[in-house]
């Protein structure tokens, strides 16, 4: 067989976030995880930002299914956009089922999508695929592991994973599975590579409840904790130590009411009778008697933590002395928000614990040695370094090195770039359309590159909007220009330079009147060209120029 396997990564690649992969054969195709990511800080306006997936458009009519590891944004939010264009059936586990019908239902979409439960030990067709969801431990229930049996072999895609040895819930990494599909033989192992830059192994989840069981006890004080929506294992360690010392829960924020909600349905989370009650009741109820449980430890302005702490929250008010505890690092990109209402928390008098000053945190992701672990007991043919910026990649691709992959056998690629492997060979072959898609508002807009930049120039720069009146009749200045600025400079303090303005203003249009008569485009270029060169010489600054000529 002449036909090659086809690995195209379309996001996750060189960056954190926005994870999506394609394996092609034939006519044949399937979609691994449609994440989204988040916008840097020169993306102004921007509220995600997701993957080009042009490619999967273009080949709609190939795509067999989507298969989904586990209900992270970065590894699902961009469903919904992609499903306004392709309808193919999504495959997922129990609670990253139920997490993708919330999301679908906020876009109107759910009727429309099929979407397929699978548990670990499922093997799904989708035309010559076979893919295999194998349980691993992750920072949210659910999490699966793929091998994906090609015509030219097996491919272990691993998605997010560590190796936790006293999971909360559930049990271990499938140890086992992976060490015989690695003696069966493994053609190419796609792995994690998030944590690579560190040393031994990652912390078991049940020490954040160790931690957790410390700050309750003898605590008088009311308790508020908030952590990641979709981490139903650190919220059950926070209900099993509120139910240990005899307080009450409540939930406040979207996001926490409909993961928890979801997950208490599916059994993932077990929540005792009389446990939960709803804000207004709790209220009522001494501190020491009370917790909260919130969305928001990324410090999102509109996330209730954030509302709480900036006194903008209508049932829940900060008093001096609540507990705070933060249990989640700030994302990269976050951290100045995070501190944010970390600073507003200790001014309102409240006892804030949070990463830096305790252990309340444990990654999702394996260290550098069950990275080697993973290379040990699959011990692939090929090795493809994926989920993490490039130095990352370039380090776990160093890693297996160690571990006895051969160079010539060890890849890193980029966004777009179509990797063809078959039983003896890997290599790089070609692109396909690719990048990102930034989404504004509501979703529906997307944001074109020539709109971010005069995003940019407006923030860094301002504006300057001239207004010119000339006469119908003979095309003269019927009264001196209107120069209107926003974040360039405050009128009062600078009214030399807006008559120097005014000035130049007047000068060009007389000059236009003598060199192009009535011709009002090339007037507002020559406005427009005459001030920007005159203010980048006087305050080396660019702001965006636009003049109105308007006659009467």
């Amino acid at each position: 067989m002449d036909e090659k396997l086809k690995i195209i990564l379309l996001g996750g690649q060189g960056e954190i976030g926005k994870n999506l992969a394609v394996y092609e054969f034939g006519e044949d195709m399937i979609v691994v995880d449609c994440g989204l990511g988040f916008p840097d800080d020169e993306m102004y306006g921007v509220d995600i930002v997701i993957p080009n997936f042009e490619y999967l458009v273009m080949n709609k009519d190939k795509i067999r299914g989507i298969v989904l590891t586990h209900g992270h944004e970065d590894h699902i939010g961009a469903l919904p956009y992609v499903m306004r264009e392709i309808n193919v059936p999504v495959y997922a586990t129990p609670l990253t089922a139920g997490l993708i019908e919330i999301k679908l239902a906020e876009h109107k979409l759910l009727e429309n999508v099929k979407i397929e439960v699978r548990k670990p030990g499922d093997i799904i067709k989708l035309g010559l695929f076979k893919v295999e969801l194998i349980h691993v431990n992750h920072s949210i229930h659910d999490t699966v592991a793929l091998a994906i049996r090609t015509p030219v072999g097996i491919v272990v895609h691993t998605g997010d994973f560590k190796v936790d040895t006293t999971p909360v819930s559930g049990e271990m990494i499938d140890i086992a599975r992976l060490s015989e599909l690695g003696k069966n033989g493994v053609l190419a192992l796609l792995a994690d590579s998030t944590n690579v830059e560190k040393p031994g192994y990652s912390t078991s989840e049940s020490k954040v409840g160790e931690r957790f069981d410390e700050l309750f006890q003898n605590c008088s004080k009311r308790i508020i904790v908030t952590t990641f929506a979709s981490n139903v294992h650190r919220v059950q360690q926070v209900i099993d130590c509120a139910a240990k010392y005899g307080r009450r829960v409540a939930v406040t924020g979207r996001s926490m009411e409909n993961a928890l909600r979801v997950s208490t349905e599916l059994g993932c989370v077990k929540i005792p009778d009389g446990l939960l009650m709803e804000l207004g009741q709790i209220n009522n109820l001494p501190a020491d008697r009370t917790v909260i449980i919130t969305s928001g430890s990324q410090g999102e302005p509109m996330s209730a933590l954030y509302r709480i702490a900036f006194s903008d929250h209508k049932q829940i008010e900060i008093k001096s002395g609540d507990r705070v505890i933060i249990s989640a690092s700030a994302v990269p990109g976050n951290e100045v928000t995070v501190s944010r209402v970390i600073d507003e928390l200790f001014r309102r008098g409240a006892e804030v614990i949070y990463d830096k000053v305790s252990e309340l945190h444990v990654s999702g992701h394996a260290y550098q040695e069950e990275l080697k672990m993973m290379l040990a007991l699959t011990k692939p043919k090929f090795f493809i370094p994926v989920h993490g910026e490039h130095r990352h990649l370039c380090i776990h691709a160093r890693l297996a090195g160690q571990m006895g992959i051969k160079s010539g056998n060890i890849i890193i690629g980029e966004i777009g770039q179509v990797l063809e492997l078959s039983g003896k060979s890997i290599a790089k072959n070609g692109t396909v359309p690719s990048g990102r898609v930034l989404v504004d508002g509501s979703g529906d807009f997307d944001v074109d590159s020539v709109v971010l930049r005069d995003r940019k120039h407006l923030a860094q720069d301002g504006m300057i909007v001239v207004i010119v009146n000339l006469s119908s009749e003979d095309g003269s200045l019927i009264s001196e220009p209107d120069i209107i600025t926003r974040g360039f400079v405050y009128v009062k303090e600078s009214e030399d330079l807006m008559k120097d303005l005014k000035d130049m203003v007047m000068d060009t249009i007389e000059r236009a009147a003598r060199e192009i008569g009535g011709n009002h485009n090339a007037l507002r270029r020559a406005i427009r060209s005459d001030l920007s060169n005159y203010l980048y010489k006087n305050t080396k600054r660019k702001p965006m120029i636009l003049p109105t000529v308007t006659e009467i």
